[in-house]
């Protein structure tokens, strides 16, 4: 075999990682033209100080959601796909069940810790009892409609296409409520209302395309207890645990950094830097859904191929991620501060240098798309959660010091030192794990 052009094998992974890819991007484009649209409406509507906290209500449900909620759509993956190429569907509605179980523990979880930061940190963040009474609900709403599960089922199937329909609902939804929140009720409360059915309509449309998608294949809903899944996929808790550890350090520090930021300058300063950074995370969304498709196929690769195709797709996706990042640091350089000043208008022009430094770390982040569902899927899990912790720690400790220092471009720039610092630690760990895997093999 060429272990530099790669098999078929290989050939056929990258192949299906940019047709998923590209289902993902289809859905996720349609949504970035419209959050530019609902994103001018809020933004005009609300102006800096409301916005901003509109803002902080985000990313606190944000918070709430990424700490107490699983990735339970890569346990589907991992451990639905033996069950369904040995037709054991049984096998694979109990992991199923056991994935749901898990989200509805979240979702009571959430709503205690919902309701402890809003009692905590409710003042701090300037909202009357009444607003926290509305965070509250708006953070159960987003707990209830946790949808790792159907989603783990889709893309079991590889219907990236289906899951790509169903992402569309959150934008879609998210435009037809911010117009009639506009229209009736254009403040903090009526686009509250109008993010939370956003959520409540993608949940419902993710299950529905899932058990039809699904069918037969998953099983009977009568088979066996749920918690019969545990011992009949060995090491799915410990999985279970490094997915969800890792998911919540990442998207924790991301969120918990527009909320220090809102303690420290304000609310204002809070919308700003939330704003900066929505705006850069739209333009590098690529990143998160290359990390999706690049998952499941790494996990087969190593699963039915050996190491010089895994090696091979490795290679190649981190070459797309290079090119990718290039492009988009471009993008940002250009349209940016017309962008943003079309979007939200002159008021939020200050934000732009924000913009810029988070798009920044964004791109750093898509470069080394590939090293985290390398280490996942070559069970190397927990190596990749003490990287993620100490690269969280790095960002909430330089955010810190350079908040007080510089502001808010200094909350901004410790995003790109904690960036390129787990850019280069998951590099040389994928590295070794990729040497590791060929000593076993060899």
């Amino acid at each position: 075999m060429d272990s530099k052009d790669g098999s078929s094998g290989a050939k056929e992974g990258f192949a299906r990682i940019l047709a998923n890819t590209g289902w993902l991007l289809g859905g996720k484009g349609v949504g970035a033209v419209l959050s530019l649209a609902y994103l001018a409406i809020v933004t005009r509507t609300l102006g800096v100080a409301d916005f901003g906290r509109f803002a902080l209500i985000l990313s606190a449900a944000t918070i709430v959601k990424t700490l107490v909620s699983f990735e339970s759509w890569q346990i589907v993956v991992r451990y639905g796909q033996p069950h369904l190429m040995s037709a054991n569907h049984d096998a694979l509605n109990r992991v199923l069940r056991f994935c749901i179980l898990i989200d509805l523990a979240s979702a009571a979880a959430g709503g205690v810790i919902a309701a402890i930061i809003l009692v905590a940190f409710g003042p701090m963040m300037e909202l009357s009892s009444a607003m926290a009474w509305q965070t509250w609900f708006f953070c159960m709403v987003m707990l209830i409609t946790i949808r790792s599960s159907p989603t783990g089922v889709l893309r079991l199937f590889d219907r990236f296409d289906s899951a790509a329909a169903a992402e569309t609902m959150i934008p879609i939804g998210r435009m037809i409520g911010a117009a009639i929140a506009w229209a009736l009720m254009p403040n903090i409360t009526g686009y509250l209302i109008a993010w939370g059915v956003a959520e409540l309509l993608c949940a419902a449309t993710y299950w529905n395309l899932a058990l039809r998608v699904g069918g037969d294949r998953l099983g009977s809903w009568r088979s066996g207890r749920a918690m019969e899944a545990r011992l009949e996929n060995p090491g799915i808790i410990t999985f279970l645990t490094a997915t969800n550890l890792q998911t919540t350090l990442v998207s924790t520090g991301q969120q918990l950094a527009v909320l220090v930021v809102g303690l420290f300058v304000g609310p204002a300063g809070a919308g700003l830097y939330r704003l900066a950074n929505q705006l850069a995370q739209s333009l590098t969304k690529i990143s998160t859904l290359l990390s999706r498709s690049i998952f499941v196929e790494l996990s087969r690769t190593h699963s039915s191929h050996g190491t010089d195709e895994l090696r091979t797709l490795f290679r190649r996706t981190n070459r797309l991620a290079y090119v990718a990042g290039a492009v988009i640091i471009a993008l940002i350089l250009t349209v940016g501060h017309p962008l943003l000043g079309l979007i939200a208008g002159k008021p939020f022009l200050p934000a732009y240098p924000l913009l810029l430094l988070l798009g920044i770390a964004a791109c750093i982040d898509l470069l080394g798309v590939s090293y985290r569902p390398l280490l996942m899927a070559t069970d190397r899990s927990a190596l990749s959660l003490r990287i993620t912790l100490i690269t969280t720690l790095l960002l909430l400790t330089l955010q810190a010091v350079l908040l007080s220092i510089h502001g808010t471009i200094g909350a901004a720039s410790a995003n790109v030192i904690a960036s390129a610092a787990g850019f280069i630690m998951m590099g040389l760990a994928s590295r070794k794990a990729m040497r590791r895997d060929e000593a076993h093999q060899g």
